[in-house]
């Protein structure tokens, strides 16, 4: 999953919220990451507090003390490095396949934007570690399984910040698996020897769960576009009407992203001479089926449910999470702020209407492919039905997809299962649903090509007539990678060139001009 980003040259990390595009920037576009003065100024004054408790006799939580159940346990100073250092490796413990580079990045970023508010009593020289391994390209293996969704994504998190001590597995910058201390010596960057306070500091976040909320939120604006073009060009290559997309009709329901989805449909059905073909008065259909007349309503729900959702993943850039957090008076109180709910309950949501669209996707497919209800299309649009199957197959694929989203679509954030001798005896699960809502993005993708590619091949089967402009000038985007109609193909090959299309943005940077 690797959407097309060009990323600024850097991004200035401070106590303020990064943005969701900076976060994108240093995920995606590899853009470096620089301290601000403000973030220099709040991290070297709350680490004062913190060598002032840890010098105490009254133990404090996270500073002198054990962890989570463990925590009635008083450190003494000359054993608090090696404690930091259990920590560490002790929950490093993931398991599964490597954890892709982008979300890495992220988490590692949103780490580091947290401990630049002043509010975790890291220290200055462990935020500049950590943002030299940004900036030098290596890559902590993180794996697949280990985080809950609450005391933060504790494994991920722990996996970065071994790597900072210079143990455990990263990709160098060229992608090679190494182990930490070797990449680090070759980058020039010195393993962070932990203090008091560090090993909290680097794994008590929501980071893995926000920085895969970001991304999703990233690519779904683009998806729904791109679904809103699949859906005209489908319409338009069935023979339906765009009358009911009409901007007075649309106002009687007034949800902002159906009147977004229905006015670029009727842009992208403009001047259309499929259309305009059957306008008159010897047109004997009355409605068109929901999959076609009801799209803006679905997509709508779906764009709707990206602005909430986009609500509260900034609201959660602006946050500080850590357990126990330094306030600016210097007191460190506990608190639940890392809990996932917030971000769990919204990536669970996105997967339902992500799902729904993708469904309404299949079933026009579908009945392109049908001679009873494609209005005189050649059955499964084949170049010789019998001898050639066409896009029978592709719609299997499609439909297949299609049922993984629906169990994709199943919301982890309501499970739970009590952990840490009973302490921490309800978590989020929001590791798993932002896991599982970036193999449905990548499913609805899928989906999306394979609706593109039957389409434009009605479309051009439906010649003399023409299509509109703008979907015609995605049709001939499909043109440039896949051929036109003709005796059965390879299909696996056209259906991942369709997928890049729209994976690079293409296919939306193709009929934007033409649909504003």
């Amino acid at each position: 999953m690797q959407y097309s980003e060009t990323a600024d040259e850097f991004s200035a990390v401070g106590p303020e919220a990064l943005t969701r595009q900076q976060v994108v920037d240093v995920a995606r576009g590899r853009a470096e990451v620089r301290l601000t003065e403000l973030a220099e100024q709040a991290v070297g004054s709350t680490r004062k507090h913190i060598a002032a408790l840890a010098a105490a006799e009254q133990p404090t939580y996270g500073v002198s003390t054990g962890f989570g159940a463990l925590a009635v346990r008083h450190i003494p100073a000359d054993r608090r490095v090696a404690l930091q250092h259990s920590f560490v490796r002790s929950h490093a413990a993931g398991a599964g396949a490597e954890v892709e580079t982008e979300v890495v990045r992220a988490l590692m970023a949103l780490r580091l934007s947290t401990i630049a508010t002043g509010h975790t009593g890291a220290r200055p020289e462990t935020a500049h570690a950590l943002a030299a391994l940004l900036n030098t390209g290596i890559v902590p293996v993180v794996h697949e399984y280990g985080s809950l969704g609450c005391s933060g994504d504790l494994a991920p998190l722990a996996s970065v910040a071994l790597a900072l001590t210079g143990e455990g597995e990263v990709f160098d910058p060229a992608g090679r698996r190494r182990p930490a201390a070797e990449a680090l010596a070759e980058s020039g960057i010195e393993p962070v020897v932990l203090a008091e306070k560090e090993g909290l500091a680097l794994t008590n976040g929501t980071d893995g769960m926000l920085g895969m909320l970001v991304l999703a939120l990233r690519d779904l604006a683009e998806l729904i576009d791109v679904a809103d073009v699949t859906a005209a060009m489908s319409v338009e290559a069935l023979l339906g009407t765009d009358r009911a997309f009409a901007a007075d009709l649309q106002a009687l329901r007034p949800h902002p992203g159906q009147a977004s989805s229905a006015a670029r449909m009727r842009a992208l059905l403009a001047d259309s001479e499929i259309v305009a073909s059957h306008r008159g008065p010897d047109c004997t259909r009355v409605q068109d089926a929901y999959s076609m007349r009801c799209a803006p309503q679905v997509h709508g729900s779906l764009r709707d449910t990206l602005s909430h959702t986009e609500t509260v993943a900034d609201r959660e850039l602006a946050a500080a999470i850590d357990n126990p957090v330094v306030l600016g008076d210097g007191r460190v109180e506990s608190n639940g702020n890392f809990h996932g709910a917030p971000l769990a309950h919204v990536l669970d949501f996105l997967a339902v209407p992500l799902t729904d669209v993708a469904s309404m996707a299949e079933r026009r497919t579908d009945r392109m492919l049908d001679v009873a209800r494609s209005h005189g299309l050649p059955a499964f649009l084949a170049d010789d039905p019998g001898v050639d199957s066409g896009h029978m197959i592709a719609h299997y694929t499609q439909a297949g997809v299609v049922t993984e989203l629906k169990r994709l679509a199943v919301p982890a954030s309501v499970d739970s299962i009590p952990t840490s001798a009973m302490q921490e005896d309800h978590v989020s699960m929001g590791w798993s649903a932002a896991r599982k809502l970036r193999r449905a993005v990548d499913g609805m993708t899928t989906v999306l090509a394979v609706e593109l590619l039957t389409a434009a091949r009605a479309l051009d089967l439906r010649a003399p007539l023409r299509p509109a402009p703008a979907t015609a000038a995605v049709r001939d985007l499909l043109r440039t990678r896949v051929e036109g109609p003709g005796p059965d193909r390879h299909m696996a090959p056209e259906v991942a060139a369709a997928e890049e299309l729209i994976r690079s943005g293409d296919v939306r940077a193709a009929c934007e001009p033409l649909s504003a």
